[in-house]
């Protein structure tokens, strides 16, 4: 799952996931938005890992896509040049997690820069933390099985 350290912008706030209740803010939407990639992660490798099958969380870099034209090109702040990275360095964590055998049976996890991210309880000035939130196994479950609940009505919607 490609996250962010945006995701230090805002845990789910379970009871407004929406934002229909606060004042709409990108910053925060976009932030709990990773969060829940973080979380998904979690709990898939929780629920298939007796399958072998697990998954990661990554934060892939500061990269300059066209998901800046939405952003003025400066992300989601101002990224200090020596902090850019190039289309292949951003893409190495993912290439890692996705072939590597070492981490054959690891999941749950997020990653940076190839390395796993230390849990902290409050945000910091790095960008290789993590969250203990985004890690959270209650939060976890609480996010798939509101997945399934969204999924659900929305299959209803479509057949009536």
């Amino acid at each position: 799952m490609v996250s962010s350290s945006g995701h230090m912008q805002s845990p789910n706030v379970w009871d407004d996931v929406h934002l229909a209740f606060r004042r709409y803010d990108p910053r925060l939407a976009y932030g709990q938005s990773k969060t829940a990639n973080v979380l998904f992660a979690v709990e898939a490798s929780r629920r298939r890992a007796e399958d072998g099958i697990t998954a990661n969380a990554l934060m892939p870099g500061a990269i300059y896509t066209n998901l800046q034209r939405h952003t003025d090109g400066r992300g989601s702040g101002a990224v200090p040049p020596e902090l850019i990275k190039t289309v292949e360095q951003g893409a190495a964590t993912s290439v890692l997690l996705a072939t590597s055998p070492l981490l054959d049976g690891v999941g749950g996890r997020y990653f940076t820069d190839c390395n796993e991210s230390e849990v902290v309880h409050r945000r910091t000035g790095t960008l290789h933390r993590v969250a203990a939130y985004a890690v959270d196994p209650d939060g976890s479950r609480r996010l798939w099985a509101l997945s399934e609940e969204l999924l659900s009505t929305a299959g209803r919607r479509m057949h009536p």
